[in-house]
């Protein structure tokens, strides 16, 4: 049977659908549009000749470093590619042979301390003017593109300091962007990353100009007074909590002028005390008008978060089948591992929403919602519970001591609430879904999500009293909640600061405190002797006093945190449950339903000893094509790029990357000729680093 006869007939079996004849031939948006479905119309690569891709190109950056990461999404416009690199140098390719045409450096040649994450940029062109922007540290960037210089007439030289116009002194503030903002017209609308612990910036979705870089207008995602959802903290909230951020990105409908944003919770992750209340607009879907930035609608996910339950992906406009006619729709992913789908224009859910009762919390002082949503329809893509059945049996040790840790945890499902002797999050505090987003093709109704399947313990541990302003003390406040109390993080996402001084300076150390370090954020409104003490304190354990004013107790200082986050695994250091640890889904829209669902990934060492197919961590989204193609890198130990039946999941055709693809794939055409193109910079779950980007084409005739 040919490829077009057999996506035909899958056509035929997912209702009233057809090819789009127009758009999706182009990626120069990330994502691959403003939809954000990550789905190409070309086809020349298809089912019948995928397994003849080649490498056509390699570009090394030269930026990889030990434990640095390469998560960008490339776009392409004109001919040329525009990504960046490790380092956040932004270059701009020959996309038909890889061969650089400039490069700009924000860092301007200084030493880059530890890593930092860029999951793509945003071009925007008019009246024969073209510009790229993006975001390093703190500053939004405008770059000719053309020539890669900055746009002298762009806020100051060509950089705009997001710290400023969030009604908080701009020095206080951390604040940065991992992932590029969508243009409407002559708008930049953009979310940011700001810190998960407090004190933490507000999370407020903002619109620049794209010419001048000034504030168009800006959505309180912490309401002011006055504003809607004001009544769901406490009064005074707005002044002081955080968080509450568009940091996945977002999409538009450019003829409803509609912008889709997804938000994470609000600071303090895991603890909420000081923020009692349903904290609107946190853990949302939200519809705004894209001219003016006012709410059409939202949907909130998790009422109250205190299980990091952000929602972890730009928002997919997609169709859906009702009543023989094409719905235009927005389907959510989320960590837990459910799709939420409503109606574009109303935020109506098109699969019903149940409310159930979810456990109080024990912890003093807390106040949870008491019930949750949960969608009847698709069913998750992802385990719900943690039980003892559940347990890996990879060796009778592993699941031993997997069994003796889990009987002196809480698991029971969802929403189980922080404890003192420790909760079971699954699917875990990465997802379930992730980053990388969902793929939808409109030809099928099918939408693509690769998820993860570990389970991790969040435990509730009591922060030293505030009255001891020493440099032990000031860590253990301020960062063993990521880096733990004996110094040895939780590595490769919350790194070891045993020995930091033997790889940083003193002053290294303090500039990194003091301003934040890639996904770290910055503790600028500690004292400078504060900061002192921290810096000592690591560099060689003198524990020495602060001068420190501790003045009247404030709504930040929570008397509770985590001891860090903990992954179960077993004592190999695989994880604690059965396979399979990663997952790649299909789901049908129309029908609510799994189409099919295969294990993704799995670990070289295991699969020489015969335990193949057992999935793994992965991170980075699906791309699909007309051509009858998935395209995925994602898994993070076998170096994998995949070629999938997007109808079947039947594996078509795979190839070993220099580094893990945790990125997203594109997908163009230059003269005639289809690419499919994708970061290799690996770097997580302990993986190699790498620092290249990878186009494959079919041989040229």
């Amino acid at each position: 049977m040919g490829w077009k006869l057999a996506l035909a007939l899958a056509m035929l079996a997912h209702g009233p659908r057809s090819v789009p004849k127009a758009g999706y031939d182009t990626w120069q948006v990330y994502g691959g549009g403003a939809e954000n479905i990550h789905y190409s119309r070309l086809d020349q690569i298809n089912r019948s000749n995928v397994r003849r891709l080649r490498v056509t190109w390699t570009f090394d950056t030269g930026d990889m470093f030990p434990g640095s990461e390469m998560q960008c999404n490339p776009i392409v416009v004109n001919g040329v590619l525009y990504a960046t690199t490790p380092k956040l140098r932004v270059i701009a390719l020959d996309a038909a042979r890889g061969t650089l045409r400039w490069s700009f450096d924000p860092n301007q040649g200084k030493k880059v301390i530890g890593k930092a994450r860029n999951r793509g940029l945003t071009w925007w062109g008019a009246g024969g003017e073209e510009r790229i922007f993006f975001v390093s540290g703190h500053f939004l960037y405008a770059l000719d593109a053309r020539s890669g210089k900055p746009v002298e007439s762009f806020g100051r030289q060509g950089r705009v300091d997001l710290r400023e116009g969030l009604g908080r002194p701009p020095q206080e503030q951390f604040i940065t962007a991992t992932t590029p903002g969508i243009i409407y017209k002559d708008l930049l609308i953009l979310g940011s990353l700001v810190s998960e612990t407090l004190p933490s910036a507000p999370g407020d979705i903002r619109a620049f100009d794209v010419r001048t870089g000034k504030i168009r207008w800006s959505f309180h995602t912490i309401p002011h007074p006055g504003e809607f959802g004001y009544d769901t903290w406490p009064k005074d909230a707005w002044t002081y909590s955080g968080g509450a951020n568009n940091w996945p990105g977002m999409s538009l409908d450019a003829r409803r002028g509609l912008v889709f944003a997804s938000t994470g919770s609000a600071a303090f992750d895991f603890y909420g005390a000081n923020r009692k209340g349903d904290d609107l607009f946190a853990n949302c879907v939200l519809a705004l008008k894209a001219e003016t930035g006012e709410r059409v609608w939202h949907f909130q996910g998790v009422k109250h978060d205190v299980w990091d339950r952000d929602f972890p992906a730009p928002p997919a406009l997609v169709t859906v089948a009702r009543g023989g006619r094409l719905v235009d729709a927005v389907a959510q992913i989320t960590k837990s591992g459910v799709v939420f789908v409503f109606d574009r224009e109303s935020g109506r859910p098109l699969f019903p929403i149940e409310y159930r009762e979810v456990p109080a919390s024990e912890a003093p002082g807390e106040s949870l919602a008491k019930t949750q949503p949960f969608p009847l329809k698709p069913p998750p893509f992802s385990r719900q519970a943690l039980t003892e059945d559940l347990l890996t049996d990879r060796t009778p040790e592993a699941h031993q001591a997997a069994l003796e840790r889990l009987r002196k945890v809480r698991s029971a499902g969802q929403f189980v609430p922080p404890s003192f002797e420790g909760s079971v999050v699954f699917p875990g505090f990465d997802g379930g879904g992730e980053w990388g987003g969902a793929a939808f093709d409109p030809a099928t109704g099918l939408l693509y999500v690769n998820a993860n399947e570990m389970a991790w313990i969040l435990r509730l541990v009591e922060k030293p009293k505030a009255q001891q302003p020493r440099g032990r003390n000031l860590y253990l406040r301020n960062c063993a909640s990521c880096h733990r109390a004996d110094l040895r993080g939780t590595p490769p996402e919350f790194p070891s600061l045993v020995d930091i001084g033997d790889k940083y300076s003193a002053g290294e150390i303090s500039t990194i405190i003091h301003s934040g370090n890639g996904r770290m954020p910055g503790f600028a409104q500690l004292p400078a002797p504060a900061i002192r003490a921290i810096t000592r304190y690591l560099v060689s354990g003198e524990d020495t006093a602060a001068a420190m004013e501790t003045g009247a107790p404030s709504p930040m200082d929570l008397p509770y945190t985590t001891d860090g986050y903990n992954k179960f695994l077993d004592p190999d250091g695989y994880p604690a449950v059965k396979p399979p640890w990663g997952t790649l889904n299909a789901i049908n829209l129309d029908k609510g339903e799994i189409a099919w669902q295969i294990p993704f990934g799995e670990f070289p060492e295991l699969a020489a000893r015969g335990m193949r197919n057992t999935g793994t961590e992965n991170y980075g989204g699906p791309l699909v094509t007309a051509g009858g193609v998935l395209f995925i890198g994602a898994t993070n130990h076998d170096r994998k790029f995949h070629a999938y039946d997007k109808a079947t999941g039947k594996l078509l055709w795979e190839d070993t990357l220099p580094a893990a693809g945790n990125a997203t794939p594109a997908t163009y055409e230059v003269n005639g000729r289809q690419y499919v193109v994708i970061a290799a910079g690996g770097g997580k779950s302990g993986a190699p680093s790498g620092g290249s980007y990878v186009a494959f084409a079919l041989p040229e005739k």
